[in-house]
């Protein structure tokens, strides 16, 4: 599946190309969701040569992508890992494709942003999703906060920081972190403890970049265990603009000395 690809930019004077890699998914939702999200990113900076590339199923490929950008003369690339937390597709998956073109494009300078999360602001995009499902945070309500959920423990450990920051928010009756894979406790099993430690209700916020098969799954056993609402994936909160462009722009101002930066 080909998506739509701005040209690139030549002259010095313009600002570095941006290509953000995103997971990609066979479920189209998802990859129309990320469209959308850097469709409103290119509305906000519409000087800027921004491209959207694909771990796996979705066609350009990160590879394709940063090198038709070399091709077309650019010198400089910022490459954005689309994923809310840093575990193997951004530590080892997307830095081997960057070795990989480095020795293919010397020539090109790369910097590598960080992750999208953990940022204040996609806590705020949770509040937001969570508000439209009609969930409201009171004493009396429990909040599960369901992400994908990796193999590497740094990664989830971001996600029990990032439900500890929502308790802080409050005022909830109680937030826990769950895992849809990879990890305990699942979506199904944190709704049915916070539900038997007593909660009046329980609502599960999903914190995913776009639809596809996690949310459907933190859906499916959060509503079958009692969950009074689901909030959906992030998908175009307008915070998760701001948290790109903030990404680009402390990636970009590193001065790379040869192959990669990142920051």
């Amino acid at each position: 599946m080909a998506r739509g690809i701005a040209t690139a930019r030549g002259d010095g004077n313009a600002p570095i190309p941006l290509v953000a890699v995103a997971h990609g998914s066979e479920d189209e939702r998802s990859s129309h969701t990320v469209e959308q999200i850097f469709a409103r990113v290119r509305r906000l900076r519409p000087d800027l040569d921004v491209r959207v590339a694909y771990l796996d199923h979705v066609s350009p490929s990160a590879e394709e992508a940063i090198t038709a950008v070399a091709a077309e003369g650019a010198g400089e690339v910022v490459v954005l890992p689309a994923l809310l937390t840093a575990a193997y597709h951004s530590k080892i998956d997307l830095p081997a494709v960057l070795e990989r073109i480095r020795e293919s494009c010397p020539w090109l300078h790369i910097h590598y942003a960080n992750t999208l999360g953990p940022h204040p602001l996609l806590l705020d995009a949770v509040e937001q999703r969570l508000e439209e499902a009609g969930a409201v945070a009171a004493p009396d309500t429990s909040l599960v906060l369901a992400s994908a959920g990796s193999s590497d423990a740094g990664a989830n450990h971001v996600i029990e920081q990032m439900a500890s920051a929502l308790a802080a928010r409050g005022p909830w009756r109680q937030v826990t972190p769950a895992y849809a894979s990879a990890a305990s406790p699942t979506p199904a099993e944190a709704v049915a403890h916070l539900r038997a430690s007593g909660a009046h209700k329980v609502a599960v916020a999903g914190y995913l970049l776009a639809p596809g098969f996690f949310s459907d799954r933190v859906a499916d056993q959060s509503f079958a265990n009692g969950a009074a609402a689901v909030a959906p994936a992030l998908g175009d909160a307008p915070q998760l603009a701001r948290v790109i462009l903030g990404r680009y722009e402390s990636a970009k101002h590193r001065v790379p000395l040869s192959g990669i930066t990142t920051g």
